[in-house]
């Protein structure tokens, strides 16, 4: 098995969820207790979302390089940011460092063709709903992604998942909110839903909804156990 490394805790709430994915589908894999070989390195998530408020994403870059640096020194053949924020500053890290990078897109993007859709919609941070640096690069492969029109609605998400789903809590209206926010895309065409932000798949499931959902966690976490077991 290769060596994965792991850049996690932008929550460490969903960095759980990843370290649990992982080791459960290449124990499914081997059907046995076998683990495969993961180094972690857990970021501060209150500097980072404090760079955030700054705009200082060289700051966040600089963070996650040092990061990936040192998974490098512990052995890692191939890094992945657990969450899907960070990818704002993807194309920079991956510059610097010596190993490749798993893009969260593009394991969602194989994902939503194999199932034959070709319209989504898709919730995150507000960095993902403004920015194209997710949606656009999922794009390429000629999907269609909406996100939310109304400012407000990008600010209520974002607040959601900084002031609650980082925090490990799970409120019943901030639940309706986004499944009310998610419904009104279906109602425009979306053949499926896209959970952008790792903390999302701590409040929404399959059950919540008619439409597939794409939980960005389980598919990023799905490509970890391909480059471990060295699959294509």
């Amino acid at each position: 098995m290769k060596t994965l490394g792991l850049i996690g805790g932008t929550s460490w709430h969903s960095t759980v969820e990843y370290y649990r994915d992982i080791n459960q589908a290449v124990n499914e894999h081997f059907g046995d207790n076998t683990n495969p070989p993961l180094v972690l390195y857990n970021l501060n998530q209150s500097l980072i979302h404090q760079y955030q408020r700054e705009g200082n994403w060289a700051a966040i870059a600089d963070m996650i390089i040092d990061a990936g640096k040192r998974l490098q020194l512990a052995g890692a053949e191939a890094l992945m940011c657990c969450a899907n924020t960070p990818h704002k500053v993807f194309d920079t890290v991956n510059e610097t460092l010596e190993v490749a990078m798993l893009h969260i897109a593009d394991a969602t993007a194989q994902a939503i063709k194999r199932k034959g859709i070709n319209k989504v919609c898709f919730i995150g941070t507000k960095f993902t709903m403004e920015e194209d640096f997710i949606t656009g690069r999922i794009g390429q492969s000629g999907i269609e992604v909406l996100v939310p029109e109304m400012p407000e609605v990008i600010e209520e998400l974002h607040w959601i998942i900084q002031k609650e789903l980082t925090f490990g809590r799970i409120e019943e209206s901030s639940k309706q909110y986004v499944l009310d926010t998610i419904n009104k895309m279906i109602s425009q065409g979306a053949e499926g839903v896209i959970l952008g932000c790792t903390e999302f798949p701590l409040m929404i499931s399959e059950s919540d909804l008619n439409v597939p959902i794409f939980n960005t966690t389980h598919i990023h976490s799905q490509a970890a156990v391909d480059f471990i077991l060295g699959k294509d």
